[in-house]
């Protein structure tokens, strides 16, 4: 079994398709499972290299974060065959909790960028409405506490709050340091990006997101944790 986590789509070809590629000295009894998040096009690119050279490959792309990597308690989203996800199931369910078979090779890939699409969404949402109460006086954490208890809850704002000191363990109160990078965010919005013009899906929700991300990275903040798009709201917080 060959297990691979890559940065973008071009690490995971070089790895697998290049001129001393994996799939070029790989047995053909090994199970590949690339758990990068990357566009759909290319995992099924690289899926059918494999199955042309007899290798059995599944694209399972992971949500959860650096805290659900340490804590074993992963979400992986699988393309692939059948039988392939029931070879790779016990495997995965070593580092992740939940192990979903979303579809055919590719089907992983357009279940994560959805996902994370939607996740940059409710962290600006989030990051935007926290603001707006705290410039009229409110507490964070009591706005928060209300929030959680009222319909506006959501993943953003009950586990991983972006404002700093309102929750313990999370980026925004180590100064945004870790978890998942405002570049990483950016690189996935803009595979939902091109994917929605590939199949003509409206997506404005998911467009304002990327820009709004795309200028907190401009700004600098790359290199910080996407929860960190709450400066870009409220920037007196210094």
């Amino acid at each position: 079994v060959v297990i691979s986590m890559l940065p973008a789509g071009q690490h995971v070809e070089a790895v697998y398709l290049g001129d001393n590629g994996l799939l070029k000295n790989l047995p053909s009894t090994t199970l590949v499972i690339d758990s990068s998040t990357i566009a759909p096009e290319t995992a099924k690119g690289v899926a059918e290299a494999a199955v042309a050279a007899g290798i059995t490959f599944m694209d399972a792309p992971v949500s959860g974060g650096v805290g659900g990597a340490k804590a074993g308690t992963l979400t992986f989203i699988c393309g692939g065959e059948a039988d392939a996800f029931e070879r790779a199931k016990p495997i995965l369910e070593g580092m992740g909790k939940n192990i979903f078979h979303a579809g055919p090779h590719g089907s992983g890939q357009v279940a994560k960028i959805c996902n994370n699409m939607l996740l940059a969404i409710l962290m600006s949402g989030t990051s935007e409405a926290l603001a707006l109460g705290v410039k009229n006086g409110l507490d964070p954490a009591v706005l928060s506490e209300i929030m959680k208890q009222s319909s506006g809850g959501n993943w953003a704002l009950n586990v991983y709050n972006p404002w700093p000191g309102v929750m313990d363990g999370v980026p925004a109160s180590r100064d945004y340091e870790g978890g998942f990078l405002v570049n990483l965010m950016n690189k996935d919005l803009g595979l939902a990006f091109d994917n929605a013009v590939k199949n003509q899906a409206p997506i404005p929700m998911g467009s304002l997101a990327r820009n709004l991300f795309a200028l907190h990275a401009n700004e600098g903040n790359g290199g910080l944790d996407f929860s960190s798009i709450q400066k870009f709201y409220y920037r007196e917080q210094g």
